[in-house]
């Protein structure tokens, strides 16, 4: 999509990041009637958010944060979506491919306050450690600053275990939480339900289908690392995603959602299945000739029996894709 405001936008970014330089706040006085069913005040992250009227001009980032959007329906208000060169497998296999082909791509690497402003943005969707960062200066609180509203994604919502471990509820009702939220802030909340009530639905089948009496493989997500293991812990979708498929995540202990773990952890609980969740470099096929050769998984059953899942990236993080690999992972484990 062409830019012909960039000037101007780039000249308002300079002015406001100006005006907060100074605590001055650029949110523009709005006389305009109020919409009816506004305000609507919804909680993200224990923080409580009142909205007079639905944001127009959506910045996104990562490719779950990015197909809830359009999931919604919202690809009109999208302004734009930032996401790592690293998930183009998931724009390429996403049940939303038109919708990012109609969405302006701001970036191919982290979102920043100057592409933020430069699109023109009144609203931000991201998270922690899902672009939002202390260290880079972008978090809700600076955003409020320069005018711009935002909701954090609610796997990332910090749980004060530690200074940055994430999760604070269930996967799948981080997922819903969101869904009912931002359909109450863009004014489409019958249309969240509808999503909240096929999804739940996709997922009591995927449960029906596992067997009673079938004991539960032991499964670990394997993200990435070589030194130490990248995966998802008890607040990451990947563990409901394996349990509600009817698999035991050997690493639902782990109070976070996406951590590093070590070798000999995983290695202590002896899964029969490792999934592995696919994005660009290393590729699934890297990853996996990786497990097979690393000495200390020798005699681990996944590894022993060759008993690995690819699934994208877009699946495994909180998003609308992860009904769909709850059914993907029962119809694997059911089929064992």
């Amino acid at each position: 999509m062409p830019r012909t405001r960039a000037a101007t936008l780039t000249a308002l970014a300079l002015s406001a990041l100006l005006l907060s330089a100074c605590g001055a706040s650029v949110r523009p006085q709005d006389d305009t009637p109020q919409p009816q069913g506004y305000p609507v005040t919804v909680t993200n992250c224990g923080r409580e958010l009142t909205f007079d009227r639905a944001p127009e001009r959506v910045v996104a980032y990562d490719s779950g944060i990015v197909e809830t959007v359009f999931a919604l329906g919202l690809t009109d208000r999208l302004a734009g979506y930032v996401m790592a060169a690293s998930k183009n497998n998931d724009i390429e296999g996403s049940p939303w491919k038109a919708e990012y082909e109609r969405a302006p791509r701001l970036g191919v690497d982290r979102i920043s306050k100057e592409s933020i402003l430069e699109a023109g943005a009144d609203f931000v969707y991201a998270g922690w450690n899902y672009g939002f960062s202390e260290d880079r200066g972008l978090t809700p609180a600076h955003l409020d600053e320069l005018g711009v509203r935002s909701y954090v994604l609610s796997e990332s919502c910090r749980n004060g275990v530690g200074t940055t471990s994430r999760g604070t509820m269930p996967p799948l009702e981080a997922l819903y939480t969101d869904l009912r939220n931002l359909g109450r802030i863009f004014g489409v909340p019958e249309r969240a339900e509808r999503l909240v009530a096929e999804y739940q639905e996709v997922v009591r089948q995927a449960e029906a289908s596992v067997p009673a009496d079938r004991p539960r493989p032991r499964v670990f997500l394997y993200d990435s690392g070589t030194d130490k293991p990248f995966t998802g812990g008890k607040y990451a979708a990947s563990n409901e995603i394996i349990t509600r498929g009817g698999g035991d995540d050997v690493m639902s202990g782990v109070l976070d959602s996406w951590t590093t773990v070590t070798w000999e952890s995983v290695v202590e609980a002896n899964p029969d299945v490792i999934v592995i969740n696919d994005y660009d470099v290393p590729s699934a096929e890297d990853k996996i000739r990786f497990l097979e050769t690393y000495p200390p998984l020798a005699q681990v059953p996944a590894v022993k029996n060759g008993r690995f899942l690819v699934l994208p990236y877009a699946a495994l993080v909180q998003g609308p894709r992860n009904p769909a690999a709850i059914r993907t992972v029962a119809d694997y484990l059911n089929g064992l």
